[in-house]
């Protein structure tokens, strides 16, 4: 059996290793700490959960005992596509460099320039950043590449999915031709394998596992369910109180909207529950995620933010809210469940419109999911025949789950980017009846308006006024107990004539 003292490592890494309790290296430790050594480019593929950054963490830490950084020229760069992924890594650095002395600067939005600007004037033995704040700082002025001996790209088709493609190549031409280039992703389309080709030199091609594929210890089902909110949300409930061995889970939405109204819901019906999305300060992201490793909440509401790589080793559960829209976000979301070996489970709640997206996923991990309740289950739900094409919640291919991955996109203080959305005015459902209404009156000039007359008042208004507010406290407080969707805004679901005229 193969040992990290097989591997090359520096005794004082070693050393690390043993104290944190680590004795056998996973098979991407294995495969990639040995050339990551002898300077090669490395090619890694692997589901999360398998140790990739401790894969290139710890071959790093060995090379960088020889040297000194020089002010604001890092020796080596880590790009990672979120604030928390590049935090874990500092983690790891700060955990298995303790021998070390070592200068580690994070760059990520939320958090100030100035503080940032100081690290940097130290030199930086080793800079993690995601792609947005690196370009800011380099803009100023405050940042040299030309250093830089070693580039990490860490979860690359997580980069893709969020629009960071572009800047990475920006990055990229300010480093030198002669860097060593490390590249990990957990799955490889096509323009990921483009980019691979253009960045790698001659690269070992280390993959651990299929592409795309799950854990195997990981239990994944399909729940039916109405498609209403409500229904979903009444369900959820259900599934979470039935779940015996559940000691904590993240429940992943596809919107940031949809986050904060299931946060509200399930605290409402009293448990213990926080939030997590891109919209949220970097103090707040912070602290509510240490909550949840800190076991001080039990559940975990969040969008794609939390999809991928956070290392929360004893996450007994994921729930999927929503399908995902795109099939890759499923291997990433219930790959928080069900790490380093443990047991974990998955829940997907599906309704009839989801059908594409199921089938989507089936087909990228090459397997059937079971259904909780049988297949049929899904004929038995209501609520989704309700709902036409246009009339129910935008879930259009390139909106929802790119757009929530976009919760870091452009890290100029990692606000979101705009996003340009169809102005589509939605038809009317076929079963119902036609709304005609008749062409507007031209317009009066002011002289020929006639004064409006009120309305004499009934005798009985006061009684009248009493009756309303006590049907108003009424209705307020079967809202406060039924999780049913709140009184539309505007509108609603009608669609006067008049706004569809020229459509």
């Amino acid at each position: 059996m193969t040992t990290f003292a097989d591997l090359g490592l520096s005794q004082k890494v070693l050393s690390a290793v043993a104290d944190a309790g680590y004795t056998t290296p996973t098979p991407i430790q294995e495969g990639a700490i040995p050339p990551a050594l002898e300077r090669r480019d490395i090619l890694g593929i692997a589901q999360t959960g398998t140790g990739k950054t401790a894969g290139f963490v710890l071959p790093m830490l060995t090379m960088l005992e020889r040297g000194r950084a020089r002010a604001r020229m890092p020796r080596t760069l880590i790009l990672e596509p979120t604030r928390e992924l590049a935090a874990q890594v500092h983690e790891n650095f700060e955990k298995y460099g303790k021998n070390h002395r070592l200068n580690i600067v994070l760059l990520i939005g939320g958090v100030s320039f100035d503080e940032q600007d100081r690290k940097l004037e130290r030199g930086a033995d080793v800079l993690i950043a995601t792609p947005g704040r690196l370009l800011d700082h380099t803009e100023r002025g405050k940042l040299l590449m030309t250093g830089v001996e070693l580039l990490v790209i860490d979860e690359a088709d997580r980069m893709l999915d969020m629009g960071f493609i572009p800047d990475i190549e920006r990055i990229v031409k300010f480093i030198p031709f002669t860097r060593q280039t490390l590249f990990f992703s957990a799955t490889m389309p096509p323009e990921i394998q483009n980019l691979a080709d253009t960045f790698l030199q001659n690269p070992v091609r280390i993959e651990v596992a299929p592409p795309s594929s799950t854990a195997a210890t990981v239990v994944q089902q399909l729940v039916a369910c109405g498609g209403k909110d409500f229904e979903k949300r009444e369900r959820l409930r259900e599934l979470i109180r039935s779940q015996t061995d559940l000691t904590n889970a993240i429940i992943f939405c596809n919107r940031k909207k949809d986050v904060a109204d299931l946060y509200k819901s399930l605290e409402k019906h009293g448990f213990s529950v926080g939030a997590l999305h891109g919209d949220m300060d970097q103090r707040s992201r912070t602290n509510m995620l240490q909550g949840f490793k800190d076991n001080e909440i039990t559940l975990l509401v969040a969008s794609d933010v939390a999809a991928r790589g956070l290392d929360i080793p004893a996450v007994s559960h994921v729930f999927n809210f929503d399908v995902p829209i795109h099939a890759e976000d499923y291997v990433h979301r219930i790959g928080r469940t069900g790490r380093a070996g443990r047991a974990g489970a998955a829940f997907t709640m599906v309704t009839r419109r989801d059908a594409k997206y199921v089938d989507a996923i089936t087909k990228l991990i090459d397997r059937e999911i079971e259904w909780l309740d049988g297949k049929d289950a899904i004929e038995a739900t209501s609520g989704d025949s309700d709902e036409k094409p246009g009339r129910g919640r935008r879930s259009d291919s390139k909106g929802t789950a790119r757009r929530s991955g976009r919760d870091d996109k452009r890290g100029r203080d990692d606000k979101p980017a705009p996003v340009a959305v169809a102005k589509d005015v939605p038809e009317p459902a076929a079963d119902e009846p036609a709304k005609t209404a008749a062409k507007p009156a031209p317009k009066q000039n002011r002289e020929e308006r006639q004064p409006r007359q009120r309305a004499p008042e009934p005798a009985n208004a006061n009684a009248n006024a009493n009756d309303d507010r006590n049907n108003r406290n009424r209705n307020r407080h079967n809202r406060d107990n039924d999780d049913r969707d709140p009184t539309p805004v505007g509108f609603g679901d009608e669609i006067p004539a008049f706004m569809m005229i020229g459509s």
